[in-house]
């Protein structure tokens, strides 16, 4: 016995964009007491839209991408050279407990120590001004709260959350380098070249395990979930919920 917090963890590369966003619903609704942790990338790449954004305010950016539209709420991203994560628990969980905004500011200090160690200083954006933030943009990279990591004046991870009976799933964007969708945005790569997805995830989870004092399993999706994921899948890309207004 080691004494440490018992985690999962899930690698889930290339993920096709609506099992993706299934996977994420399928970790809010697990049984499994365990918190989940899990990082992953999307092949092809894909634009995905917040659940409160109207299609309107992207059509013209979404004429020649895959389409999804998330559960969680803020600005659509663009999910190409990146990493995304995502952390499953029960609300009562001490990640997740009190505030909203203390569990951003928990997950982010998490990121930014993380960062650190790849020589990038991100800090939270407070009351600063970014020179990321475009009023005509939809794009979530484009606005920005006092609860974004920031660095170089530029907003560089995108973060939401989904809470629902008695659970949360917190999933966020980190970008390695920006895309032509998201010009203007800091990216990891500027001070860090050569960082890829795997590398960051593995710096990532150190720091979980350190900070957090926890033991990480490393599992695969269980049936349950699998299952919940793939019938999800096309409710997630269809046109009806992509395109509704």
């Amino acid at each position: 016995m080691t004494g440490r917090e018992p985690w999962r963890l899930l690698l889930t590369w290339d993920g096709e964009p609506g099992w993706n966003m299934g996977l994420d619903e399928a970790l809010l609704a697990s049984l499994d007491p365990r918190p989940t942790l899990r990082f992953y990338t999307w092949k092809p790449h894909a634009l995905s839209l917040g659940y409160f954004q109207r299609f309107a305010e992207l059509e013209p950016l979404a004429r020649d991408c895959v389409l999804v539209r998330r559960f969680s709420g803020g600005g659509a991203i663009h999910h190409a050279d990146e990493l995304t994560l995502s952390i499953a628990a029960p609300a009562e969980h001490a990640l997740f407990r009190g505030e909203v905004r203390r569990s951003y500011e928990r997950i982010h200090g998490l990121l930014a120590r993380t960062f650190a160690d790849v020589g990038v200083r991100a800090t939270l954006r407070g009351a600063s001004a970014v020179r990321s933030d475009r009023a005509e943009s939809g794009m979530c990279f484009h606005r920005s709260t006092p609860l974004d990591l920031v660095w170089d004046e530029r907003k560089g991870v995108g973060s939401a959350q989904r809470r629902r009976a008695g659970r949360v799933l917190h999933h966020g964007s980190i970008k390695l380098a920006a895309s032509a969708l998201e010009s203007g945005v800091s990216a990891l790569r500027t001070h860090a070249p050569g960082l890829e997805p795997v590398a960051l995830a593995r710096a990532l989870r150190a720091t979980f395990e350190r900070e957090l004092e926890l033991e990480f399993t490393r599992e695969e999706p269980g049936p349950a979930e699998q299952e919940l994921a793939a019938r999800r899948a096309p409710f997630y890309r269809s046109e009806e919920f992509v395109r509704r207004r």
